[in-house]
């Protein structure tokens, strides 16, 4: 716990077998009180390394997608009590020494949800990152700060915290199950009308960090363009996708976990 308030760290797995005990060693056992971990289908022994590990895990038993992973963790963080959710990606690519530090940022009231970013700090070209995807997260950086009307260094960090207000209050289950879901996240926070922030975050690049192809990166920077136009045409209520409707989630009701989830031991 920090400040008494409940600290979950979730993790959105995929063939992360081989970084998977790097990760869950660096966290922090004094302040977070559980760690779970949701197997998106993997074809490795993720699943069997996360339960040596003791960790609560939930296999889906096929792919279905980085945001429908992320749906079904924070379901779950939210039905265990947690007042504070931090999505870490268990590929290493980020430090979680940095898992007390955002905590902290939402514990004490001071945001609502936080972000680790890549940008501030040292270059991520020096730090691995292919130019490519520091280019085109430069130039949909520059367009999402445009049309959300923030000065954020990135919109694509793979590391996140919120509070259980957050994840109560918006309709994340309506986003997309592919990667454009965080992107679809920041924009309910911010029309929710909760505080955003960001931390500098090391980074690390390597075969063993997880990665989407050039054709993949292409269709999410367009999946990106689209919801930050979405997120503009909501604030000037010219059109309102389903997932930006707060007036109507609580009404509707989407199952909140997949049917072929499989829950695994919990220690």
């Amino acid at each position: 716990m920090l400040n008494g308030k409940r600290v979950a760290v979730v993790l959105p797995a995929y063939n992360a077998q081989k970084t998977l005990r790097q990760t869950v060693v660096e966290i922090d056992r004094t302040i977070v009180d559980d760690i779970l971990l949701v197997d998106d289908g993997s074809t490795d022994e993720t699943v069997t390394e996360a339960d040596h590990l003791g960790l609560l895990v939930i296999r889906h038993e096929t792919n279905l997608g980085y945001g429908a992973n992320q749906k079904t963790c924070y379901e779950a963080a939210l039905k265990r009590g947690a007042d504070i959710v931090i999505m870490l990606h268990p590929d290493y690519q980020y430090t979680p020494r940095l898992l007390s530090a955002m905590a902290s940022m939402i514990a004490y009231g001071t945001y609502d949800a936080v972000m680790a970013s890549r940008i501030l700090g040292k270059s991520p070209l020096k730090e691995g990152m292919p130019l490519y995807k520091y280019v085109f997260n430069r130039i949909l950086t520059l367009i999402e700060n445009l049309m959300f009307g923030l000065k954020l260094s990135e919109y694509h960090s793979g590391y996140r915290g919120f509070t259980r207000s957050v994840l109560e209050s918006i309709p994340f289950r309506f986003n997309s199950d592919d990667f454009v879901f965080d992107n679809q996240m920041i924009a309910q926070i911010l029309i929710s009308g909760f505080q955003l922030a960001e931390i500098s975050c090391p980074t690390r690049y390597d075969p063993q960090s997880s990665s989407i192809s050039f054709r993949r990166s292409v269709m999410y920077g367009l999946g990106v363009l689209r919801t930050a136009m979405e997120f503009r045409m909501a604030r000037w209520n010219l059109y309102v996708p389903s997932y930006l409707n707060l007036t109507i989630h609580e009404s509707l009701s989407p199952s909140p976990v997949p049917t072929n989830v499989t829950h695994m031991k919990s220690h």
